[in-house]
């Protein structure tokens, strides 16, 4: 006969799950992100910044920015994807994004998570 546990409150019940050591058992992803420092661009409510992009997959993405911005926030986000990261060939990409948080980071800017609400390949002009 097996024997039934019961869950404490400081277990994780993702223990067997997909997870690695940056898990938080308050994430939301719905896909795992890649880490990857491509350039972005970034373009919200306080005008067109650079940024640098630290991790994406194909619903979300978290990049460091001068921009200042809120959770909520709309962003547009031009990004060179690399290709062989299973969102596509790679090449430009026009993103609209919604900001989720914004974390101060040393150094490097804000740190801005943000969802992918929407992504579209721009063609290459030959």
């Amino acid at each position: 006969m097996a024997e039934k546990t019961t869950p404490t409150p400081n277990s994780n019940s993702n223990s067997n799950s997909n997870s690695n050591s940056n898990s938080n058992p308050n994430d939301r992803r719905s896909s795992q992100r890649v880490p990857v420092a491509v350039p972005v661009k970034v373009r919200g409510e306080s005008g067109e910044h650079a940024g640098l992009t630290r991790d994406l997959s194909s619903s979300g993405i978290f990049l460091y920015s001068e921009s200042q911005m809120k959770a909520g926030s709309k962003l547009e986000l031009v990004i060179m994807l690399p290709p062989g990261m299973g969102m596509g060939p790679g090449g430009w990409t026009l993103c609209e994004a919604s900001v989720v948080r914004v974390e101060e980071s040393a150094g490097k800017g804000l740190g801005i998570a943000a969802t992918l609400d929407r992504m579209e390949f721009v063609p290459e002009i030959s």
